[in-house]
């Protein structure tokens, strides 16, 4: 842990020397941190999208390649990429409560677009299947909790059992957030110690903040993004105790919002394809991390 907090220092030290010199395009948080991770569903989105997310398969949500070789073979890694793009159609089925051990809450949101309408479910599956590229290159076999191939969800609940049930060596949920404009940056949510009903989160705890930590480090080295200037305090870190997708996984598990959507500086960035395989690389980077140790 004392190296991988290092090198988030190292990149956070570059970042704001690259800040000083360049000057700061960062404008101080103007209110809401974004709520749509879980929490208050956004205004529905159309599904069409100003950039390209075609990439990768849309064969099954439960698809899996495993691999003979490569530095992750034997490896499992689950992918959830958040919301889905026809959750707007049926919002009775999604703001059904479910119970995520704290509390119920939706089962699951719309999430949230740019302001041109790129809606964040598209987003999610790009940049998701981006990553499960880079990872089965890698030799890990890989799952999708959704792949644009059912009407809805899943719940919050199911989503979280997809990892449990695959016994994943790590998880990650794929966000952007739908904050006010000015709020910039990328934040990575670590599951608080959760221990009610349902959720246990005290064997996770202590190996998500490694595999979080990692990710935040990576991603600011390799898409130049700025750690968000209105969650985390600057660290690229946030931990909660109010997700269902968190509180409910028995394995590593952690969020990433990679900006901001509704800032118009972070949808610039969002809706680049460029921009969007250098997101995937740098989660990929911080996942790899930690499997190996």
């Amino acid at each position: 842990m004392t190296a991988v907090a290092a090198l988030v220092a190292i990149c956070l030290a570059g970042w704001f020397v690259r800040s000083a010199t360049a000057g700061s395009d960062d404008t101080a948080a103007s209110g809401k941190p974004g709520v749509h991770a879980g929490g208050t569903p956004q205004t529905p989105a159309p599904p069409h999208s100003t950039g390209h997310d075609d990439t990768g398969r849309h064969d099954s949500g439960q698809d899996e390649k495993p691999a003979a070789t490569g530095p992750l073979a034997g490896k499992v890694v689950v992918i959830d990429p958040g919301h889905n793009p026809t959750n707007y159609r049926y919002p009775r089925e999604i703001n059904r409560k479910v119970n995520i051990g704290t509390n119920s809450k939706e089962c699951d949101t719309t999430g949230t677009s740019t302001n041109a309408g790129y809606a964040e479910a598209r987003f999610t599956l790009d940049v998701s299947h981006r990553l499960r590229a880079l990872l089965e290159k890698e030799g890990a076999t890989v799952k999708l909790t959704q792949d644009n191939n059912r009407p809805y969800g899943p719940c919050v609940t199911e989503r979280a059992a997809i990892g449990n049930e695959a016994r994943a060596d790590a998880a990650i949920s794929v966000h952007a957030d739908g904050s006010a404009a000015g709020n910039r940056g990328f934040h990575v949510i670590l599951p608080a110690r959760v221990k009610s009903g349902a959720a246990d989160t005290t064997k996770i705890v202590a190996p998500s903040r490694d595999l979080g930590t990692r990710i935040a480090g990576t991603f600011l080295r390799d898409t130049g993004s700025a750690p968000s200037n209105y969650i985390g305090g600057g660290t690229g870190l946030d931990t909660r105790g109010d997700l269902g997708g968190l509180n409910l996984s028995t394995v590593p598990k952690v969020f990433i919002e990679c900006g901001n959507m509704r800032d118009p500086e972070d949808a610039a960035q969002l809706t680049s394809d460029n921009w969007r395989q250098k997101a995937a690389q740098g989660i990929a980077d911080g996942i790899t991390g930690f499997l190996h140790g």
